[in-house]
């Protein structure tokens, strides 16, 4: 690895955190954004080239800024903090499955997508009543909210196969160093 991997792994995590704010503002234009899930695509995208520490930056940071620039996801009911977990675990999950074991790009969009749901619906149960609001069941988010959000899942599972493989042939488009380009 070169010495400004670091470096450039934070400038595409910066650039995550715009595509995860800017995204979603024009899916909500037209109503569209709990159903196709576009502040998720930059988060897991992240995790695949930016590795675990800089995926749960913008996993976490990115939903806490669009709430404060555009008010989506809103801080309260506390849906962006929810979020921040959620996304965080993406991030990480996303990065450590697909540097440290051999899982092709379809299990650890899975695995990841289970894990940060699951945080989701814990945080949901646990913390929701803190606010005087209704816990949900822990699985909630695996259950409905994914069945609601079943086409932003299939275009996660269109579109970031399909990036991570031509970023893994062509890594000088972005000079991103993917598990598979390291060696």
């Amino acid at each position: 690895m070169d010495p400004l991997s670091p470096l450039r792994r934070i400038a595409l995590g910066a650039l995550f955190v715009a595509l995860g704010i800017l995204i979603p503002v024009m899916f909500h234009a037209v109503g569209l954004g709990s159903v196709f899930l576009p502040m998720h695509i930059p988060i897991l995208m992240c995790g695949f080239f930016c590795g675990p520490a800089v995926g749960f930056t913008v996993g976490f940071v990115t939903p806490l800024l669009s709430a404060v620039f555009t008010g989506m996801p809103p801080l309260m009911p506390p849906v962006a903090q929810g979020m921040m977990l959620e996304l965080a675990t993406y991030g990480l999950v996303t990065a450590l499955l697909y540097q440290r074991t051999k899982l092709g790009v379809y299990p650890v969009l899975i695995l990841a997508m289970g894990a940060g749901r699951l945080v989701y619906g814990l945080l949901g149960f646990s913390l929701l009543p803190l606010f005087g609001l209704q816990k949900i069941h822990p699985l909630f988010p695996l259950t409905y909210g994914l069945l609601r959000g079943i086409p932003g899942v299939v275009i996660q599972l269109l579109l970031i196969p399909t990036v991570v493989s031509l970023m893994e042939r062509s890594p000088h488009v972005l000079f991103v160093k993917t598990r598979r380009t390291m060696s």
